[in-house]
């Protein structure tokens, strides 16, 4: 159990440090500083806190549900998790498609909430793990989208 979650720590942080990439770039540039943010954005340092602690539990969530499921089915549904949340960053920070953006987050947003009702028997209140990564999204989500209907 130990191993599954220190693998899944480590994929799951290269995806962050892929997607932080652009992010690195992106918050400073004039073009996200000048963008209108929605009054509830929270500060920036909330960011670093948050996706931390969304990836140890998700980490520690996929490593159970590895356990329950191992199958092809796991595979693909983490390879669309993962993806998803990688290239959110190049869509939104280096390529600037708000709009694209926007469908990314929300499609991750409702895979989430899919991956937890379709595992609700399995994992019980391992569920719990995935809370704070579907209430970030929704956040997200509606950043996203103020920054596309503002700008």
């Amino acid at each position: 159990m130990v191993l599954r979650i220190i693998i899944f720590l480590l994929i799951n942080f290269t995806g962050l440090f892929l997607g932080g990439l652009f992010t690195q770039e992106g918050v400073p540039s004039d073009w996200y500083q000048n963008l209108n943010k929605a009054p509830w954005t929270p500060p920036g340092w909330l960011f670093g806190f948050a996706w931390t602690t969304i990836m140890i539990c998700f980490s520690i969530f996929l490593s159970v549900l590895w356990k329950k499921i191992a199958s092809i089915h796991f595979i693909y549904l983490y390879s669309i998790l993962f993806i998803l949340n990688v290239i959110w960053n190049p869509l939104f920070f280096y390529f600037r498609w708000v709009f694209i953006a926007l469908i990314v987050i929300a499609f991750l947003t409702y895979m989430i909430g899919f991956t937890a009702n379709k595992y609700k028997s399995e994992m019980r209140y391992y569920n719990l793990l995935l809370l704070p990564y579907f209430i970030w999204l929704i956040i997200a989500t509606s950043l996203n989208t103020y920054i596309l209907i503002y700008n």
